[in-house]
């Protein structure tokens, strides 16, 4: 096995797809906790800072994923191991994963299993709106103070000093 884990050239969900289809029909459909009316869905798959990031939707999870991307070479780690990322929605942990015909990837567990009142078309829509998220800038209101405990304390004073006027 060698030290290295290298890139995507392309993206990787109709790979993902595949190789968790393949899990699904061998390992995982006849275990209580499969959603066999969920789809198996990679989506929203696209480069950031040239890593392919993206939800994995299966019968039985949703994930964030990342994997390296053209031309990346990552130092193979430890199934197991658990990095953080900042992404532009903020600091995500992650856990190195590997599977047969993928190789190592990050995972993000965002619902393990799925609720069992989740239907197709809300599962699919969920994978595709997290991915999104995971690349969106968080929003923040501008006229808020940087710290709500200092907002508080200038309330408490202009009350005392309307108080004593």
């Amino acid at each position: 096995m060698s030290d290295v884990v290298v890139g995507h050239p392309a993206n990787p969900a109709p790979l993902l797809e595949q190789v968790f289809s393949q899990i699904a029909a061998d390992e995982m459909c006849h275990l209580p906790f499969y959603r066999d009316h969920i789809p198996l869905r990679a989506c929203g798959f696209q480069l950031f800072e040239q890593q392919w990031i993206g939800a994995l939707l299966t019968p039985w999870m949703l994930s964030l994923v990342v994997l390296p991307g053209p031309q990346q070479r990552w130092d193979r780690r430890i199934v197991g191991e658990r990095l953080m990322l900042a992404l532009p929605c903020g600091n995500i942990g992650f856990t190195v994963s590997e599977v047969a015909g993928c190789g190592q990837y990050l995972s993000r567990s965002l619902m393990s299993p799925l609720e069992t009142s989740l239907g197709a078309e809300q599962a699919v829509q969920l994978a595709e709106q997290s991915a999104r998220m995971a690349l969106s800038l968080p929003v923040v209101d501008a006229d808020a103070p940087a710290n709500p405990r200092r907002r508080a304390l200038f309330n408490k004073v202009s009350q005392m000093k309307n108080q004593h006027a």
